[in-house]
């Protein structure tokens, strides 16, 4: 017997087959078989889009937008500053960089323009 997959909203383990459908119980999402192979490609391809709609890639170059206070310091990054080869990650914070002056940083891509 194949296993049968999470599901693809709330990734329960606890699927099970009604007719042609797949059912959650615990969400009540139902989905064909076919859409979970579908949906599992297009996740995996998350797209992260800037402030102006640019799509952003690992090693880009983006430009602050908005003057950003630091949590735990006094100091604050500047409209304008230049972010040099970016790392896109998971998370509410979906870019990872290092800024002069102010170092490691995690960053929300609807605070920052591509170059």
């Amino acid at each position: 017997m194949n296993p049968l997959p999470p599901c693809p909203q709330c990734k329960s383990e606890y699927t099970y087959e009604d007719g042609n459908l797949l059912m959650c119980p615990e969400c009540g999402n139902e989905w064909s078989p076919n859409e979970a192979s579908t949906a599992e490609n297009v996740n995996e391809g998350k797209v992260v889009k800037d402030s102006a709609g640019n799509t952003l890639q690992d090693g880009d170059t983006v430009t602050v937008i908005k003057d950003l206070k630091v949590k735990g310091s006094s100091l604050v990054v500047k409209i304008g500053t230049k972010v040099r080869n970016i790392r896109l990650v998971e998370g509410d914070h979906d870019i990872d960089c290092k800024i002069d002056g102010i170092g490691a940083m995690k960053l929300k891509s609807e605070f920052v323009k591509k170059v």
